[in-house]
């Protein structure tokens, strides 16, 4: 990755233009340098709410994208992915010979001011750890800034905008747009086939998280879960200190004694270098969320907060606005987990729902974004259904013919339901459910199956 990029000095603040201003990532950012004294404009295609307060705040705003918006002064110009060479602003900004940066490139350069910057990676659960690291930092009263894919209860939406000392954000593999940023810690949370339309395989993968380590300075550290395979090649040429999280107590962090309350929401012992510390309560469902909080713990542990600060932040963390959310109607539970699909994420879902009382059914529609592996790794989560016992299966998709042949491969057990398309399938769901029933929901957004978890909840 070229170090040659517009740096942004927040004892230096200039005029920072953002072409798709309206988005949840870049109006925050926008927010953030602000705060910090940047002048800030920029243009969307349409109004919103987010554009409105960056408004209020004093941003000038275009309503949509046209060469004359780029005015003179501007001394950078911020933009993301969906941008292409043909927007209009775009091409004015390469005629007039403007800087320009991307989303991930800012996020980058922005965290070179603070004291402390966080970046939590990982196939999935970046945003939940985002959420209980957050949590933490706040009953610490350390006054972090935030930046998160998500709308956290805690802050009251997607940024908070803090001290010099704690910059804590996601950091996404996708188009490798991480590999922009400068963490003082990095957290890996897992490493797994995803997004399978930019990256070639599960080595390509693994080789973009080893240059995230490598990103680290040899006075930061790098929080790593112990349970990735061969570990040890992500980490091998980072220069910052390595400390692990998982199952087994050979790790820095570990977790014992693991049970489950209603809503599947963990407890467990965190062990810390093989010796029994705290009991730490979840209000977040399932066993990849004890990864999670194991993660927080050691971001918040090595960077000098207390095992109470720790406890809880993360007993605090809730679940995410737009993400997995638990719905009760008609004497039945819905799971409602429909923000995105991936393998892990599915199989995560499926151990979720396991632990639930009475007949426990998944509702599950294709993945998209999986490549020349797609039947093979939905085959793995039909798989998933069987091994976890779960009581029915309903499946709609062109590729969830793949869930259904696994689920029967591993258990004869299942009551398995197949259908081509979401539509048909709904009907037959709403004949099939009664009271006491825990039905989980999930797929990618194309299969929009939101509209089952409407359907349910009439």
């Amino acid at each position: 990755m070229s170090e040659n990029v517009y740096q942004i000095d927040f004892n230096k603040p200039e005029s920072v233009h953002f072409i798709g201003i309206g988005g949840i990532s870049m109006s925050g950012l926008a927010e953030i340098l602000m705060d910090e004294g940047f002048t800030v404009s920029g243009s969307d295609a349409h109004r919103s709410e987010l554009t409105d307060n960056l408004e209020a705040r004093g941003a000038k705003v275009y309503i949509g994208q046209k060469a004359e918006n780029i005015q003179d002064g501007i001394d950078v110009v911020v933009y993301t992915a969906a941008i292409h060479p043909d927007n209009p602003e775009f091409q004015e900004v390469k005629r007039r010979d403007i800087p320009m940066l991307t989303r991930a490139e800012l996020l980058g350069e922005m965290m070179r001011n603070y004291k402390n910057a966080i970046a939590i990676a990982g196939t999935h659960g970046k945003t939940t750890t985002t959420s209980m690291v957050t949590e933490i930092f706040l009953q610490a009263k350390n006054d972090p800034t935030i930046s998160v894919g998500g709308i956290l209860p805690a802050i009251g939406g997607n940024i908070r905008v803090g001290g010099p000392e704690f910059f804590v954000t996601e950091a996404c593999e996708y188009t490798n747009s991480f590999l922009s940023f400068y963490p003082t810690m990095a957290v890996i949370l897992n490493i797994e086939e995803d997004h399978l339309d930019f990256f070639k395989d599960l080595a390509d993968i693994r080789h973009s998280f080893k240059l995230f380590a490598e990103r680290v300075p040899a006075q930061g550290a790098i929080v790593i879960n112990g349970d990735i395979e061969n570990y040890q090649e992500i980490i091998e040429a980072a220069k910052g200190k390595v400390i692990t999280f998982g199952h087994s107590r050979g790790n820095d962090y570990s977790a014992g004694d693991i049970q489950y309350d209603d809503y599947a929401h963990p407890s467990f012992d965190l062990y810390i270098g093989g010796e029994k510390k705290e009991r730490l309560t979840l209000g977040v469902a399932g066993e990849h969320n004890v990864y999670n909080a194991m993660a927080a713990a050691a971001v918040g542990l090595q960077l000098g907060l207390t095992i109470a600060e720790i406890k809880s932040g993360i007993e605090k963390a809730e679940s995410i606005a737009g993400r997995t959310n638990f719905i009760k109607t008609h004497g039945m539970t819905v799971i409602d987990d429909c923000y995105n699909a991936n393998p892990v994420s599915m199989k995560s879902s499926i151990e979720v729902l396991s632990h639930a009382k009475g007949r426990t059914i998944a509702v599950l529609g294709d993945m998209g974004e999986l490549g020349s592996d797609e039947k093979k790794l939905h085959h793995e989560v039909g798989e998933a259904v069987g091994e976890n016992h779960i009581h029915t299966l309903f499946a709609a998709g062109e590729l969830a013919k793949e869930y259904a042949a696994g689920a029967a491969e591993k258990s004869s057990d299942v009551d398995i339901h197949y259908f081509e398309d979401r539509e048909t399938m709904t009907q037959e769901l709403l004949s099939y459910v009664k009271e006491g029933d825990t039905i989980l929901v999930k797929a990618s957004h194309f299969m929009e199956f939101p509209k089952v978890v409407e359907a349910l909840s009439k």
